[in-house]
Formats: structure tokens, C-alpha cells, sequence
């Protein structure tokens, strides 16, 4: 009997998966038996994380992705959909992190921070769901939030947590729109991880309640990619507009 968790020759496309939570969650996939498609505009650091999957016996390639950019995402969706059909499970993971405190924010930093967290999932939403309706056999979308929704804060998170407030916003209205064609749409809440990303974040440094220790420590990148799988697996067939925190216990605190 297959583990309900078991996607063998599924397709699953990751966004940010050169490092990190991405590339946590590509490992993740690749060890339940999925194709891994590692997107990122880092194409070097995908063409490694993948490089890395094939030597663990899975099937992964890397593919370079600009998620600013519109005519990049639609042109690298087109090819994804052309070479292996329209991925079983999308994995919107890529964003960026850097900290302006609210009284100094700037147009532009949210502009940026929104262009990238929020209108570029939107848009692999839109690019991906397309082909998930027209292939006829449902899928699976996993967008990758953030604890700073459920007060997991420190100064300086104005444009990131707005950002992350209109991914969930996008995970519920296309959880409605896309229920009728088998597709769940669902999203994870990281709490601390300590990813590249996050330690090299710009800004004044980091003080606010999430300073304070977890109860059962860090998370690590692969605490979130189970919660990932999880959501993208056959177990999770009558689940969508879901969200789950990945946090450590942060909100018990």
C-alpha cells in the first residue's frame, strides 16, 4: 500500500528553490517520489539544489524564473507546461524579507516587497491554474505565508507582513474559484527559520516579540516542506482554504 503522502510520478513546481525554505521543500518533494522542478531567478543556485536531487536517484531540473516580472513567469510556465504537462502541485515559496521600519516605509520598498510576495504568486497562480483546469486533473497549490500574520513580528515587517496578508487574501479567493475543477488551494505559515535569506535580510536590526525563543526551537526547512507535502498529497484531497502554522509553538507564547 502507498503512503498517502506518496506523489510518484507527479510533477511539482517550486518557486525560490535554490535555497532555503525552497530548497527544503524540492528535497521534500523529491523524497516523496516527485518530479521537482527548482524555479528561481538564481538559476546557478537551482541548477545546484537540483544537481543535488538527482544525486540523491530523483528526477529535477532547474528553471529561471523572475517573479517581478511578468513576461518571465508566463514564458516560464509555458515551457514547464509544454515539456512535462501542467505540474500536479504548484509551491508558491519565493519571496523577499528585508526590514524598513513603518515611519521611514517608502513607497517603493512596498512596491517592491508586494511586486515579488504577493502579484508574482498571483500571477504563477493564474499561469499554472490555466493549465491544471485545461489538463482536466485537479492539482494542488501550496502558498508559503508567513507567522507574521499571527503576530510573530519585529520592527521593520510593514511591506512584508502587507504582502504576506494579500498571499493569504489570493489563496482564499482562488481556494473558491478553482474548488470546482479539483484543485485545493492551501497555505503554510513559517514560523523562525534561519535561512540564508533571513539572516542576510537588510534593514534595522531585528527587535520585537519574535525575538522571543520558540518552545520547541527554530524550525528548520524541512519542518516546513512536511507541511508542504502534506498539503499537496492525496491525503489532502478534501482539504483547501486551509492554513497552517509551522511556528515551533511560537503562539503559545
Amino acid at each position: 500500500m502507498k503512503s498517502p503522502l506518496c506523489l510518484d510520478g507527479k510533477v511539482a513546481l517550486v518557486t525560490g528553490g535554490a535555497s532555503g525554505i525552497g530548497a527544503g521543500i524540492a528535497a521534500g518533494f523529491a523524497r516523496g517520489g516527485a518530479s521537482v522542478v527548482v524555479a528561481d531567478i538564481d538559476r546557478a543556485g537551482a541548477a545546484r539544489v537540483a544537481d543535488r536531487l538527482i544525486g540523491m536517484g530523483a528526477s529535477a531540473e532547474a528553471v529561471e524564473l523572475d517573479l517581478g516580472d511578468e513576461t518571465s513567469i508566463v514564458e516560464a510556465c509555458a515551457d514547464i507546461v509544454a515539456r512535462h504537462g501542467a505540474p500536479w502541485v504548484l509551491v508558491n515559496n519565493a519571496g523577499l524579507q528585508d526590514r524598513e521600519t513603518f515611519l521611514e516605509g517608502t513607497a517603493a520598498e512596498w512596491d517592491r516587497m508586494n511586486r515579488v510576495n504577493a502579484r508574482g504568486p498571483f500571477l504563477m497562480t493564474r499561469e499554472i491554474g490555466r493549465a491544471m483546469v485545461k489538463a482536466g486533473a485537479g492539482g494542488r497549490i501550496v502558498n508559503i505565508g508567513s507567522a507574521v500574520l499571527q503576530g510573530s513580528i519585529v520592527h521593520g515587517l510593514v511591506a512584508y507582513a502587507g504582502s504576506k496578508g494579500a498571499l493569504l487574501g489570493l489563496s482564499g479567493a482562488s481556494a473558491f474559484e478553482l474548488a470546482g475543477h479539483g484543485i485545493t488551494v492551501n497555505t503554510v505559515l513559517p514560523g523562525g527559520v534561519p535561512t540564508p535569506g533571513a539572516i542576510a535580510a537588510r534593514g534595522p536590526a531585528a527587535r520585537g516579540p519574535a525575538q522571543r525563543p520558540p518552545p520547541l526551537g527554530l524550525c528548520e526547512p524541512e519542518d516546513i516542506a512536511a507541511a508542504a507535502l502534506f498539503f499537496a498529497s492525496p491525503g489532502a484531497r478534501r482539504i483547501t482554504n486551509q492554513v497552517l502554522a509551522v511556528d515551533a509553538g511560537f503562539s503559545l507564547t
